[in-house]
This record gives C-alpha cells, sequence and structure tokens, in this order.
C-alpha cells in the first residue's frame, strides 16, 4: 500500500466507482468494468461468518459491510454506492464550470509516464486548489473538493479511456489522504 494513506482505501475505492459509473454516455465504459475487480473485498472469516448471509446480489456481488481497516470499524457498501450516485448529480452540474484547459493539463499530466504517482497526485492537487478558488460552490469546502476531484477525474477519463485506471488509483489516494474522514463520516 502506498504510504500516507489512512488506512483501507475501500471506501474511497466504492464511492469513486460509483461515481463514476453515474456518467451516462461514457467512453470510459469498458475501461471501469476492469476496475470492478479492484473493489472486491475478502473479509477475515469471522467477520464474513457473522455479516454474509451467503447470497448474492442482483448484481453478482455479495452485499454487506466490510471492515474499514479500522477495528470494529464496518461500512455499508450500498451507503457509499449511493453517496457516489448523488455526488455524480452535483458532479454534472459542476463539470460545466470547468475550463478545458485545465482538463487538458491534467490530460497531459496523467498519459506522462516519467511522473510518479506522488507527482501525479500533487498535480490533481493542485488542479482542486484552483478550482476551489475559481469556480463558486455552495457547499462545504471538503464536500466541495471530493466533487471536484472526483469530476477532473471523470472528465479526464472520458476524454481519454485509456487512463482511467491511473486516473481512478491517483483519485481515490488524494481523497484518502486529504478526505478520507470527511467520506468517512459520510455514512
Amino acid at each position: 500500500m502506498d504510504q500516507g494513506l489512512c488506512g483501507n482505501v475501500q471506501v474511497e475505492r466504492i464511492l469513486v466507482y460509483s461515481f463514476l459509473q453515474h456518467c451516462p454516455n461514457c467512453a470510459y465504459r469498458e475501461e471501469l468494468d476492469s476496475l470492478k475487480s479492484q473493489l472486491i473485498v475478502s473479509p477475515p472469516e469471522s467477520f464474513s461468518n457473522e455479516f454474509d448471509d451467503g447470497e448474492l446480489q442482483t448484481d453478482g456481488n455479495r452485499s454487506g459491510r466490510f471492515q474499514n481497516g479500522e477495528p470494529g470499524s464496518l461500512v455499508d457498501e450500498d451507503i457509499f454506492q449511493l453517496i457516489g450516485a448523488q455526488l455524480a448529480v452535483i458532479g454534472d452540474q459542476v463539470a460545466r464550470e470547468i475550463q478545458p484547459r485545465v482538463v487538458n493539463d491534467l490530460i497531459q499530466q496523467f498519459a506522462n509516464e516519467n511522473l510518479s504517482k506522488e507527482e501525479i497526485m500533487r498535480r490533481l492537487s493542485n488542479a482542486v486548489e484552483g478550482l476551489m478558488r475559481t469556480v463558486p460552490l455552495e457547499m462545504h469546502q471538503e464536500k466541495a473538493m471530493l466533487v471536484l476531484a472526483m469530476v477532473l477525474a471523470k472528465t479526464v477519463a472520458n476524454k481519454m479511456p485509456s487512463l482511467l485506471h491511473r486516473v481512478f488509483n491517483t483519485t481515490v489516494n488524494y481523497i484518502n489522504q486529504n478526505l478520507h474522514e470527511y467520506v468517512i463520516n459520510m455514512e
């Protein structure tokens, strides 16, 4: 796991995946389907027996709760999927306010294989901070940062689907490092 992450990034993965999934006519649909394997968690046996009724849901996944990397911490996956979908609606409105130049700069940076994961995340962070100053959002700062980071991820991936995996992982790590407590408390 990357250094500096606040425990398990499973909640952030579910949130970002759900956000990206709620994009009509996205160019990255095929790449998004391949990301689904990153969301699968193998809970400890005792955890599985206590909360897993063994039934598959209609989407083929097991339902329920998983641990968030913290002792005694259980998280309801369905709640974070719903939150991601709700934030996607807000994100669609916010996306119209973002200048194409910002997205094009990020595409070039994500496509640059010579940049480290840390440098890419720093550049994503800089883009979010810049948008916080220029895009008027009537919401709490943490929520605005969360929405902007995911909108940038969606917009970059939609323009260049081959970058989806790198964009997804960078966004998950950015949210984990900067907004983990906020995300966990959204439940």
